[in-house]
């Protein structure tokens, strides 16, 4: 990391970005400027929409990381470089409007029998049992999970927040079933070095065999099944406010999109074509 990205990054940590927020804009910069091979400062407006072109159009990368991208350059501009950089040439693009994938009930549960490693299925049960992000369930402390007020606290996660979330019976079976083999002592759930949590890449990699050992047609992230936690809570009849505050969403509109992929929602509606009269 070169003086630029240094200065970038202390801007950052004296706001108080999350270090994966850090991380991704530090990289977003360095492609800028690995892609015109020329230090970015030396690069300009023209530069920043040209590269925004190449992205579209040749690498054909995802909405969210394109977004990252630009608020990556903003900040490196208006920001470290303190230069009135004209906004406009770095627009934000439209987000694109995708359902996400859910899992039935039925299929959760094949996933979670499919998994042989006792500590790879309890992680996988905690994130679709709480609703919890990949990092946040990375990120859990032994001490967090509190028994006697059946709570889980997750500590700063995405906007640096802390919140509690519900602690399910079955769950905390399961915990402590699997603390009696393991007997994690800081990180709940440790990677193969004992003092640092395991990696987020590698529930993900846990997650999709799982479900191809499921036998699974939908092949999902672990951030299905927290997707597959708000969609069965709503079905159920829980408040969305309360969802909201379950999930750590900032915004309701944000969960309010799930009333768009749950079932029991949907089906509540009535077609009209079955209400038109019939013709003699």
């Amino acid at each position: 990391m070169g003086v630029l990205g240094k200065k970038m990054l202390q801007d950052l940590e004296i706001r108080n970005y999350a270090n994966g927020t850090c991380d991704n804009y530090i990289r977003a910069v360095a492609g800028f400027s690995r892609h015109f091979n020329r230090p970015p400062d030396q690069l300009g407006p023209e530069d920043v929409r040209a590269y925004q072109v190449f992205l579209v159009k040749k690498k054909k990368v995802s909405w969210s990381w394109l977004k990252i991208v630009v608020s990556a350059l903003r900040f490196f501009f208006t920001i470290t470089l303190g230069r009135e950089f004209p906004v406009r040439y770095i627009p934000y693009p439209r987000k694109e409007q995708r359902l996400p994938v859910v899992l039935s009930r039925e299929e959760v549960a094949r996933l979670l029998h499919a998994v042989p490693n006792p500590k790879h299925r309890v992680i996988l049960a905690t994130i679709y049992g709480m609703g919890l992000r990949v990092s946040e369930a990375a990120h859990l402390q032994v001490t967090d999970v509190d028994s006697q007020r059946m709570v889980l606290r997750i500590r700063q996660g995405k906007g640096r927040k802390d919140r509690y979330v519900t602690l399910s019976p079955v769950l905390l079976e399961q915990l402590r079933a699997y603390w009696k083999i393991d007997r994690p002592k800081v990180w709940l759930f440790p990677g193969a070095d004992l003092d640092h949590p395991i990696n987020k890449n590698t529930i993900g990699q846990i997650c999709r065999a799982a479900c191809k050992r499921a036998g699974l047609t939908k092949i999902v992230s672990p951030h299905g099944l927290r997707h597959s936690y708000a969609t069965h809570l709503l079905e159920a009849g829980t408040n969305i406010r309360a969802i909201q505050i379950l999930l750590g969403h900032g915004s309701l509109r944000t969960t309010q999109g799930y009333t768009h992929v749950a079932p029991a929602t949907l089906g509540a509606i009535k077609s009209p074509l079955d209400d038109l009269p019939p013709i003699a």
